[in-house]
């Protein structure tokens, strides 16, 4: 029996998604479309893949074995065209949401290589990434490697990036916004915005981790993705969110480093070892010299926090 690779593409990115209208709009194809192809690849080969009704999609035990292997299957052929042709196909980066250390390094990266293809991918999350670069459908992921809610796959290799300062975001009219800097017990005194998603399991665990070391209170859960969702819900809500204090914030809104200790969130570059290009390889040594350039392994010079995990993965 002959596989059509189009077909796997579809049911991979479907067992991504589960959620048909998603992956029809990754795959750019209509929902009707890709509905028939999928029950067409399931009388193929004879099994169902999927379970779906009205409210949700799900594997079956032989999907996800199907899933697992259509993945390698896919960065086999894409591999195989690559030493054929020596015509590359894009390096794809999962840069996770927008603007974040990764989207600043992908800049970086195009202005460095202007001959190589780059495709930029948002997964929200690095542990949503890593099937993907498991199966070799992505090149380059980052993220925090601890607190995925799994062990890192062992076809897995990692490089320290950056320990990013987190501070606050708060509404101009917030207590805390008239300090120019909050110290942790200044926060305690007020309940949090705790914005995340399960395909970011590592952010979640970093924020639980403080609130817990801290005698945080929250004040509000909800669920959403990147920096907009973020300044979005502060604002409507009121409540101060961990976040970036750089870049520009919308009218309304302020950011305010935290000291005593400062919060530091760890990044990593993630990538498989086993199926790395010359061009995936290249690109690491750019970050590399990026992030020395720019001290990003600094600690800072005064008190400052990490998970326990990522602490004791620090180099002596």
């Amino acid at each position: 029996m002959d596989l059509d690779l189009r077909q796997v593409r579809y049911a991979v990115t479907l067992a991504e998604e589960l959620h048909f209208g998603r992956a029809a709009s990754r795959l750019s194809i209509a929902q009707q479309t890709l509905s028939a192809q999928i029950t067409t690849l399931e009388r193929r080969v004879g099994v169902a893949l999927f379970v779906r009704d009205r409210r949700q999609v799900a594997l079956t035990p032989a999907g996800e074995i199907f899933v697992e292997r259509g993945r390698r299957l896919l960065g086999d052929a894409r591999r195989l065209l690559d030493e054929v042709t020596r015509v590359h196909t894009p390096l794809r980066i999962d840069v996770l949401t927008e603007g974040l250390t990764p989207s600043l390094l992908t800049q970086y990266l195009r202005a460095q290589t202007p001959c190589l293809p780059f495709e930029v991918l948002q997964s929200q999350g690095l542990a949503a990434a890593l099937p993907r670069l498991v199966g070799g459908d992505l090149d380059l992921a980052f993220g925090r490697v601890h607190g995925l809610g799994q062990e890192l796959p062992a076809a897995l290799a990692t490089m320290p990036v950056r320990l990013e300062p987190i501070g606050i975001i708060v509404p101009t009219g917030h207590p805390l916004a008239t300090r120019d800097r909050v110290t942790l017990d200044d926060l305690a005194d007020h309940p949090l915005l705790v914005l995340t998603a399960d395909e970011a399991a590592e952010w979640r665990d970093w924020i639980e981790q403080i609130v817990d070391a801290f005698g945080l209170t929250v004040g509000l859960r909800a669920r959403g993705h990147g920096r907009a969702a973020i300044h979005d819900t502060v604002a409507a809500r009121g409540y101060p969110a961990f976040g970036l204090t750089t870049g520009q914030l919308p009218a309304g809104l302020t950011a305010r480093p935290l000291i005593e200790p400062v919060p530091l969130y760890p990044w990593h570059a993630v990538w498989n070892a086993a199926t790395a290009t010359a061009a995936v390889n290249r690109v690491l040594q750019l970050v590399h010299g990026y992030a020395r350039d720019h001290l990003w392994h600094r600690l800072p010079d005064g008190a400052w926090w990490l998970p326990e995990a990522d602490r004791a993965a620090l180099p002596s």
